[in-house]
């Protein structure tokens, strides 16, 4: 792990490794709420990424990492058909404020359109130069 200015873990490594993925911290939102079904969360997923799928082994993946890393709990219930509900734990809830902030930083941006980009042949000459 990479070490901060003053020799101890960096947070914010830390904090990528704990999130990092393209699905983990909108399960983290969905879930801000209300426990939710696998389904529950597959469905707001897609609706998410504007009708793009996830893929069952993907959403599975990213919820046994969120699991391992006790920022999300799983209930099974002893019935049939079987039935898994996902929760926050408390570690989970406490990333509730930074993932208001990033909103709050995304509605911003938003607001201003769309992001101004330099052309590809700025960026190369510029990274020539360095």
């Amino acid at each position: 792990m990479e070490l901060s200015l003053a020799g101890a873990p960096c947070p914010i490594v830390r904090f990528n490794a704990l999130i990092h993925g393209k699905y983990k911290l909108r399960i983290l939102w969905e879930l801000r709420a209300i426990p939710r079904r696998y389904s529950e969360i597959q469905r707001a997923l897609i609706t998410a990424a504007g009708g793009g799928t996830i893929t069952p082994r993907v959403l599975s993946r990213e919820l046994r990492a969120l699991a391992d890393s006790r920022l999300i709990a799983r209930k099974q219930y002893p019935v049939v058909p079987p039935r898994v509900e996902y929760r926050l734990t408390e570690d989970g809830r406490a990333l509730l404020g930074v993932m208001r902030a990033v909103c709050r930083w995304g509605e911003i941006e938003a607001s201003r359109g769309a992001p101004r980009r330099r052309p590809a042949a700025a960026r190369g000459a510029r990274a020539l130069r360095a």
